[in-house]
């Protein structure tokens, strides 16, 4: 059965946005976006901002930009996932639990990198940001 995920297009003044090394599997040790799972009754808005402060500290006013799918048979894997963009506001702190290393690149840049979930997908779609 699929489940509901959200993914955050999290960028600065700059038009970088933020990829977080996930120290967790699945896709140990690969580069994503900020997100997660969708709770019970919880609104994806309110998922998204939620999953943006726990794994980075930063505040997130989430802006809807489209659906994707992550489909991985062999994985397990079938979600569903609402992708958002919007600014990462205040200072950056990234949980230790979940998060290697967190960097700041132009989503051209962030293609060249191993990137979890369908990530690379959504990134090539061309979600706005600004800067």
């Amino acid at each position: 059965m699929p489940h509901a995920t959200t993914a955050a297009v999290v960028y600065n003044d700059e038009g970088k946005v933020l990829l977080t090394l996930r120290t967790v599997e699945p896709f140990k040790g690969t580069w994503c976006l900020p997100g997660g799972h969708i709770e019970e009754y919880e609104r994806a808005e309110t998922a998204i901002a939620r999953e943006v402060k726990e794994e980075t500290g930063l505040e997130f006013v989430p802006a809807f930009f489209r659906y994707f799918d992550e489909i991985f048979p062999d994985m397990g894997i079938h979600n569903c996932v609402l992708v958002f963009t919007g600014p990462g506001l205040g200072a950056l702190n990234p949980s230790e639990d979940e998060v290697a290393d967190t960097k700041w690149v132009t989503i051209e840049d962030a293609l060249e990198f191993e990137l979890a979930f369908g990530h690379r997908e959504v990134l090539e779609a061309g979600p706005p940001t600004i800067g």
